[in-house]
């Protein structure tokens, strides 16, 4: 039955990533597009908050992770091999000084597993890094379209990632992150003879395919402090990185039909960004660290914050200078938790519901015309258990409200609803016989 859940999780998610683009963002349109959120359902409903882990669910933020304490309820044998698969579904709002526009976007995000080999855990997965999805028309001054601007794509991690435990409660681990990908962008200037468009406008069209390896580290803590209480902690830092970018920029003469809006190309003149230096280039991610602590009671209850500094003051692209556009440090607070009435009600099914909530406040490190684009979200989620309950297996639901930018200095607001969906599955592999 989760074979089945899985196959018709991915098929569908995979029909509805290639008919729509995975953002409709305009802050896309900045640097490598926005930054997807690296995480699972779970986190994601706790406010984005990553520092807890367990024997029975992914988590795709701390390398650490992977390791971990076997199941008691396995007789300490082993801790199961976990798989999960994720995606979402966002309707936003845009909103301007002057109007208001709806969209929507449809994203997979992420397919993952993670198997123990004795004190060592390993981890393995894919998910969209960052996503790049906008139609931009900025007017001139007699109220006619000046610039039109179309961008897409995005850039994908593969990862492979190991942990270790040290000693009881306490693992650490690493992992390495093939990032791969391209960004196609076109801008039209138009041309007008009085308020009439000419018959011919001109194209400018931009194609950069992007690949780099960065790696990210990774610590977690667990203690009792009591007899019920637990403390826990987790640490992960990102070096900063290069992605290298092969580029193509090409110049073209178009019709554009008045009634269907569809261009037809003229004409096509290749720039030589061989000769200006452009045609190679290398684009700085960002350093991050990442620390938070939180208090439970273990397979009950926890609560916990985390904040994220990232130096985003360190991005560069040599091959677009944005005008208007600055970045500066961005940083995110996370506070969140769950509740489980009771993981072990086998006669009660919604006592074993695990119930999440939390809330997120960020500073993207982006700044347009003098505002720092932020951007804050409340998020709820619940966990419903499927399958063989020996497995603890179950399948996420998320649900986000949040807003992105402002509508000051003739900029966009996006007010947002984001739906997520995921499956958390385990297995066992190898069992000892307790008969010969």
């Amino acid at each position: 039955m989760i074979k089945k859940l899985v196959l018709v999780f991915i098929v569908i998610f995979a029909i509805k990533g290639h008919s729509q683009q995975s953002t409709v963002s305009p802050y896309s349109y900045y640097g490598i597009g926005n930054l997807n959120f690296k995480g699972t359902v779970e986190n994601r409903s706790m406010g984005g908050l990553s520092i807890y882990n367990d024997s029975i669910h992914v988590n795709l933020r701390n390398p650490a992770s992977f390791a971990g304490e076997n199941l008691a309820s396995w007789g300490g044998q082993s801790r199961p091999v976990k798989y999960t698969v994720g995606g979402s579904y966002q309707s936003t709002t845009l909103k301007s000084e002057t109007d208001t526009g709806k969209t929507s976007s449809t994203t997979f995000n992420y397919l993952a597993m993670s198997f123990p080999v004795g004190k060592f855990g390993f981890g393995v997965g894919i998910m969209p890094y960052s996503s790049v999805g906008y139609k931009l028309d900025n007017l001139n001054d007699n109220g006619n379209i000046g610039n039109r601007f179309r961008g897409e794509g995005g850039i994908n991690k593969v990862f492979v990632g190991v942990g270790y435990q040290v000693m009881s409660g306490l693992s650490v681990g690493f992992d390495v992150q093939y990032n791969f990908g391209n960004i196609q962008n076109s801008i039209i200037a138009f041309q007008y003879d009085g308020d009439v468009p000419t018959q011919f406008q001109t194209r400018e069209d931009n194609r950069s395919d992007l690949s780099g390896v960065n790696f990210n580290l990774g610590v977690s803590y667990k203690r009792k402090i009591t007899e019920r209480l637990e403390i826990v902690s987790g640490l992960t830092y990102t070096a900063q990185s290069n992605l290298h970018s092969v580029n193509e920029r090409s110049y073209s003469s178009i019709i554009i039909n008045s009634s269907t809006g569809v261009e037809s190309i003229f004409n096509t003149v290749e720039d030589n960004l061989e000769a200006k230096g452009l045609r190679e280039t290398d684009l700085t991610l960002p350093s991050k660290i990442t620390f938070g602590v939180g208090i439970g009671q273990p397979r009950s209850w926890f609560l916990g914050a985390e904040y994220m500094a990232q130096n985003t003051s360190e991005f560069s692209n040599p091959l677009y200078t944005t005008t208007g556009a600055v970045y500066e440090n961005g940083s995110r607070f996370s506070l969140g938790g769950f509740f489980i009435p009771q993981y072990n009600s086998f006669s009660n099914y919604f006592k074993r519901i695990v119930y999440r909530g939390g809330l997120r406040l960020e500073n993207t490190g982006l700044n347009i015309n003098g505002e720092t684009i932020k951007e804050f979200g409340i998020s709820f989620g619940t966990g419903l258990p499927v399958g063989d309950s020996r497995l603890f297996s179950n399948a996420n639901l998320g649900l986000e409200f949040g807003k992105r930018g402002t509508t000051k200095s003739n900029l966009i607001q996006e007010n947002y609803i984001n739906f997520q969906i995921s499956l958390s599955l385990n297995d066992r592999w190898f069992q000892k016989r307790k008969y010969d």
